[in-house]
């Protein structure tokens, strides 16, 4: 069942004014520099979402400044089926704005049956970029991702083949998803040899998921390589979403594969509860807070975010304006937190 566009936007052009308030930060060592604040496509562009609001959140982001777009392989449902979307939407809006922008896609878990569809080996690797570049009717991707790591291929393959894709032409440049502190650094030292570099690592990241400070973000530091958090708001909960109870169209209601209303206890509420009011004293929604906390440290270049609506996205990206905390308030977040 295809996406239902029977209602087409109008043309789009993009906005004059969309540079003047997003601030940009230098991915790690390179010369690339990434918006504050980029798109996830993990939800709300497959088959079974409406075009329509797709191809809204998609301009409401360009138009605010985000030009950094991230994708994988197996978003959907079904797998490819994002991306099937986004290259849909590309061809229809974004064509003329391609060097504007900045497209990354990923490989790591399971994406088609047998023994080459998942994982890290040279052939999967290779094989999926070819499929994701189909899919989105690109010739190139500006960031291919190992998505996650392989504890049965060797390192020295997995990123043999991120080197070979961008020798081919097919990515600008590589990086790394949920890599420990330690494999992070043997991964950038084989691309560094291979002269490669590892621009960027795409850790999972949120007030209530903090493992990157055991290490990762040391190690990112010293190997000059940059940090995109993503899940910053730990799926919704770190929002005003569920302060009341669950609401009937969230995702721990209707989902339940990466959120479960079983999560969300009373001791997790009223850390909210506590982490909301702190909030409020900042002029922020919990969310812009949770966001802002995030990009207060320096090693981190970029927090993507994934919305549902494009009023969510406007609100998201207010949250790059206040980023500076007094020690008073990190010292009450730490103690909320603890």
């Amino acid at each position: 069942m295809r996406i239902n566009d029977h209602q087409p936007l109008l043309p789009y052009l993009a906005a004059e004014d969309r540079y003047d308030h997003m601030p940009f930060r230098k991915c790690g060592q390179s010369g690339l520099k990434l918006p504050a604040i980029s798109l996830g496509l993990w939800h709300n562009f497959g088959h079974n979402a409406d075009f329509k609001n797709a191809r809204s959140i998609l301009r409401t982001g360009f138009d605010l400044g985000i030009t950094h777009f991230d994708l994988a392989n197996n978003y959907g449902p079904p797998y490819g089926s994002a991306e099937e979307t986004f290259g849909r939407i590309m061809q229809k809006d974004f064509a003329v704005y391609r060097d504007e922008l900045i497209i990354s896609s990923k490989a790591g878990w399971d994406m088609w049956p047998g023994p080459y569809g998942n994982f890290g080996s040279r052939k999967y690797l290779i094989a999926s970029c070819d499929q994701s570049l189909k899919r989105m009717g690109l010739e190139y991707v500006d960031i291919f991702y190992h998505h996650r790591p392989d504890p049965e291929t060797p390192l020295e393959e997995t990123m043999g083949a991120l080197d070979h894709l961008v020798r081919q032409g097919k990515a600008l440049y590589v990086g790394i998803s949920q890599y420990s502190a330690a494999d992070t650094a043997k991964a950038a030292k084989i691309l560094k040899e291979l002269g490669t570099p590892c621009l960027i690592h795409q850790p999972r990241y949120s007030m209530f998921d903090r493992w990157v400070e055991n290490g990762l973000l040391e190690v990112l530091e010293k190997e000059g390589i940059g940090a995109i958090a993503f899940s910053p708001l730990e799926q919704g909960i770190l929002s005003d979403k569920y302060l009341n109870g669950i609401p009937k169209d969230s995702r721990a209601a209707k989902d339940g594969r990466y959120l479960t209303a079983k999560q969300i206890t009373p001791e997790v509420l009223n850390k909210v509860q506590k982490l909301n009011e702190l909030a409020k004293k900042r002029g922020q929604s919990l969310a812009q807070m949770a966001i802002a906390w995030l990009l207060k440290d320096p090693r981190i270049t970029t927090v993507l975010v994934g919305v549902s609506k494009p009023e969510q996205l406007k609100e998201n990206v207010a949250a790059a304006q206040n980023v500076v905390f007094s020690k008073e308030e990190l010292d009450k977040i730490q103690k909320i937190l603890n």
